[in-house]
């Protein structure tokens, strides 16, 4: 048997807001032979746009059940039915979630007629309720109140199941089926090509516009997880309704699919992603000379058109490579910006400066030490990551350059990789972000077998 079910609500999710009105038809093929259908206060306000659209006004709920008088009732209407609706998941979700709230779990197969009208019977310019039925010429009264949808979807499905030649009800009701886990709009063909490997995902809307960016070590399994809970939140119902298509992009490893991910969120900014959103600061290193002919290091935040020696995703890493370097070099912490306050050098009472900051000691000499502390430095700066590839022939490797992630790529198996330059002839460049050069600092911290060092480029300072 099915239940066929509309509901009307106060608003979109069903976490905070309420049922105002549920129509149930019990269903068994070829009649309908019960027969339910309630106002419901849903105690609280019905918004001024759902009373227009609906007709369903304060005054009509007023006097009218509150749903906790009547969960016990729609639970045994739905208890061992098949619960089909026109967008299964929004009716499933709501009630689901307001029988918990009176103590019934409601666990029932689902049937999605979007889904299936799109199965069975293609073609159509709109899978709406309303534009559907009068595409097939079923008759729609009273369309937003439950009973009229209702009387509806049971005449949509009724024709269905004689229409479903291919038996798309048999299947989708198939437990290994994710039929009715889908959005209404995603073809399933989207979530059967998805892999079982590392990699990024796309959700787009009906426009193609991406609108949610996740990285999975699992692809297929990550994306059936967003949408096989019942989760009653605004974000996932639309989410839901938002999203069209599904696409995705395959990676050697979780580490790069976790840089993908982070650069695709920075670069189309996708409406339904919250974290990694926010603007940041980058520092370098910058190198000049002063008027007298010393080389000055400083740190600041990266600027756009502004040549810089090395990158650092936090402030405190670059004060503290630009201290280990004044430290093993006898630099002078006033010509590094280390010292601003007045007051004697603190390099000289440290024994570390050679009085470069009151000339006692000439630009040459000073310079040299400079230079050899950037190239130093700079040793460990570029170097790739390289590790396992998307199948057996090829190897996957990250690039970084001057201290800062460049791009990611692969390549055969046998491909030597021995320069920045050829490095760059075989990958994908991508904008760097602090989470992605914290995340590969913490690998190469973690795997150092898997870093190769690149010859630094050499520096020169005008």
């Amino acid at each position: 048997m099915y239940a066929v079910v509309d509901i009307e609500t106060t608003g979109s999710h069903a976490a905070a807001n309420g049922i105002t009105e549920i129509a149930i038809h019990i269903f068994d093929g070829t009649t309908v032979v019960e027969t339910f259908e309630s106002l419901v206060n849903p105690l609280q306000p019905i918004p001024p746009f759902v009373q227009q659209m609906t007709g369903i006004t304060n005054a009509m709920v007023a006097k009218a059940p509150p749903f906790s008088s009547i969960a016990e009732k729609i639970f045994n209407l739905l208890k061992g039915q098949i619960f089909v609706a026109h967008n299964v998941q929004f009716d499933y979700t709501f009630i689901k979630t307001h029988l918990h709230k009176e103590g019934f779990e409601l666990r029932s197969p689902k049937l999605c007629t979007v889904r299936l009208s799109r199965q069975i019977l293609p073609g159509h310019a709109s899978y709406s309720l309303g534009k559907l039925c009068r595409s097939l010429g079923i008759q729609l009264e009273n369309r937003h109140r439950a009973g009229g949808d209702t009387a509806a979807t049971v005449a949509l499905f009724k024709k269905l199941i004689h229409e479903d030649q291919q038996h798309h009800i048999a299947k989708s009701l198939k437990r290994n089926s994710k039929e009715w886990i889908l959005p209404p709009n995603v073809p399933k063909s989207d979530f059967d090509q998805l892999p079982t490997r590392p990699g990024v995902y796309y959700f787009h809307d009906k426009k193609g516009k991406v609108v949610y960016v996740g990285k999975a070590i699992n692809i297929r399994f990550r994306v059936n997880s967003h949408f096989s809970n019942d989760a009653p939140t605004l974000q996932k119902q639309r989410l839901m309704r938002s999203v069209h298509r599904i696409t995705y992009k395959e990676c050697g490893t979780p580490l790069l699919a976790s840089i993908l991910e982070s650069a695709e969120i920075k670069h189309r900014w996708p409406r339904f992603n919250a974290a990694q959103k926010k603007q940041e600061d980058v520092y370098s290193l910058f190198a000049f000379k002063d008027q007298k002919g010393y080389i000055r290091l400083a740190l600041d935040k990266s600027k756009k058109n502004v040549s810089s020696l090395l990158h650092f995703p936090h402030q405190a890493e670059g004060h503290s490579a630009l201290r280990k370097m004044a430290r093993h070099h006898q630099l002078c912490l006033r010509l590094c910006f280390l010292q601003t306050e007045a007051g004697p050098c603190e390099g000289i009472n440290q024994q570390l400066c050679k009085g470069a900051c009151q000339e006692k000691e000439a630009p040459l000499y000073y310079n040299n030490r400079v230079s050899a502390a950037v190239q130093q430095l700079m040793v460990e700066a570029n170097f790739l990551i390289v590790d396992k590839g998307r199948n057996l022939k090829e190897k996957s490797f990250i690039l970084v350059e001057r201290g800062v992630f460049y791009g990611l790529g692969y390549v055969p198996l046998s491909t030597k990789l021995n320069d920045l330059t050829e490095a760059k002839t075989h990958l994908t460049p991508y904008r760097s972000n602090r989470y992605i050069q914290q995340i590969i600092q913490d690998f190469k911290e973690n795997f150092p077998a898997k870093i190769q060092l690149l010859p630094p480029v050499p520096f020169s300072i005008h």
